[in-house]
């Protein structure tokens, strides 16, 4: 699973913050590692001159095999609570985007044919 991290003009992006997206990503949902090909993690303040409550930014953009992209957003009062945030917001969503792939995947037709069959047997033997 590739993880890219994008920041605005208004982030100082270093290692550190590189890091902490890395294994905020990993714990998160690396259980689904085999499915998630790449998650791209935008990083912003979007008030950074104001000092507001909330205005620290992140997107998680998860690229899943065989299914859309699923896309979680969060806002918090520093950089590290919003991609806290965001991370476990993306597990709750693959939870749900992936389970229902998986029943999708579990279900299994009976083929008319079969069902006939089965059916004439079942009067034939009454």
């Amino acid at each position: 699973m590739e993880i890219n991290v994008n920041t605005d003009n208004t982030i100082d992006r270093h290692q550190g913050l590189d890091e902490r997206v890395r294994e905020s990503v990993e714990s998160s949902i690396g259980r689904f590692a085999e499915q998630v090909t790449r998650v791209d993690v935008h990083l912003s303040d979007e008030n950074s001159q104001k000092h507001e409550d909330g205005s620290n930014y992140c997107m998680m953009e998860a690229r899943v095999a065989g299914y859309a992209p699923v896309v979680v957003n969060a806002h918090a009062q520093n950089l590290h609570l919003s991609i806290t945030s965001a991370a476990s917001k993306l597990k709750r969503a693959l939870d749900s985007a992936l389970g229902r792939l998986n029943d999708k995947k579990m279900r299994e037709t009976v083929p008319l044919a079969e069902d006939a069959t089965a059916d004439k047997n079942l009067t034939s033997g009454a």
